[in-house]
């Protein structure tokens, strides 16, 4: 019995990846209406500081993993003292905090765009005057889609969105001035096997990914060099599941370098094209290795392009299906603006 913290998408593939592989999965969720309670019979509903719910969550599975990375510190660390708790409570702390998470990669000399913390405008007025402008000024916290973040485009705009973004401290960072967004989805076991997938090429839509191309356009050298960082990363937290890693490609006069946006410790949203088109999807693989087992093999087969579904977009799925295009629907009862309510891959050349 796999417990899975969360009840969103995420939480619903894996849960339908584990059975599959003949595993059951309990999810705990406080949404009496997540999607993910619609594909196994066990779940708990409760706030993640229920203690007694957590409790009795540990006693009844085996392993536990979630499908979002703000899961409170003192969630996982209950937990983690019952039951393995992978990926750990270290990788979540890091990787829920951008402060703590960029200092983390740069110690390991993994390539990060210069950043500042901020905990007053008098801070963020020197940042400012440190790297320059434009920069952007984001929360270290509870940011995704592009919430939590202001661009800073002349020291006008420094004091406005100090105080709009909360919770403080912030950080500042430099703006990389890229050509495009990469992300590799990688895995590691608990034996310390490790394997990448190929990397997508990403466009994002009012800050919410929008596609994922694969294979992206870039040289094969520079995605060698994503995938080793993506390695690099997983061996320092002694990571297992799956990681998602966010780069920015950035030209130079021999050949574009990378640098790490974020990395985000679960399953990824760029990563759903390997349901249509590798024989162990990221859903199989981190299910393989949250409980030890080997990893597949994340081989392509074909080339693809997966699309979110956001809002009323959902509603041209009927049309749309045809032999090369594999749709996922998350079972949603209401489409919102900015709600992802499923993606479709769409296969765009056979290998």
């Amino acid at each position: 019995m796999i417990g899975i913290l969360g009840g969103g998408q995420l939480g619903r593939m894996l849960a339908m990846a584990a059975a599959r592989l003949g595993m059951r999965t309990h999810i705990f969720c406080p949404d009496p209406d997540s999607p993910a309670f619609e594909v196994t019979p066990h779940k708990t509903v409760a706030a993640y500081d229920d203690e007694a719910a957590l409790a009795a969550f540990a006693d009844a599975v085996d392993v536990i993993t979630y499908e979002f990375e703000n899961v409170p510190a003192a969630t996982a660390e209950f937990l983690a003292a019952r039951k393995p708790l992978r990926p750990g409570a270290n990788a979540l702390a890091i990787s829920q905090d951008r402060l703590a998470e960029k200092t983390f990669l740069a110690s390991k000399n993994i390539p990060v765009a210069s950043y500042r913390a901020i905990e007053s405008l008098t801070d963020l007025e020197a940042a400012i005057a440190a790297l320059g402008l434009p920069a952007v000024l984001k929360t270290t916290r509870l940011g995704y889609d592009g919430k939590g973040q202001r661009v800073l485009r002349t020291p006008q705009d420094a004091a406005s969105a100090f105080a709009a973004l909360e919770p403080k401290p912030l950080v500042l960072e430099a703006f990389v001035p890229f050509e495009k967004e990469i992300s590799v989805v990688v895995a590691r076991n608990a034996g310390g096997e490790v394997k990448s997938f190929d990397a997508a090429e990403n466009v994002h839509t009012n800050h919410i990914l929008h596609t994922s191309t694969v294979p992206a356009d870039i040289a094969p050298g520079v995605e060698k060099h994503a995938a080793m960082l993506a390695k690099v990363i997983v061996v320092a937290l002694d990571y297992v599941g799956v990681l998602g890693v966010e780069f920015f490609v950035v030209p130079g006069e021999e050949r574009p370098s990378l640098t790490v946006n974020e990395i985000a410790p679960r399953v990824h949203n760029s990563g759903h094209w390997t349901e249509a088109v590798c024989l162990t999807d990221q859903f199989e693989q981190h299910i393989r290795a949250v409980l030890g087992w080997p990893l597949g093999d994340p081989a392509r087969m074909a080339d693809v392009v997966m699309e979110n579904l956001i809002g009323d977009a959902v509603n041209t799925v009927p049309g749309e299906i045809d032999g090369n295009t594999q749709a996922h629907l998350y079972g949603k009862a209401e489409a919102r603006p900015g709600r992802k309510m499923g993606h479709v891959n769409r296969i765009t050349r056979r290998r």
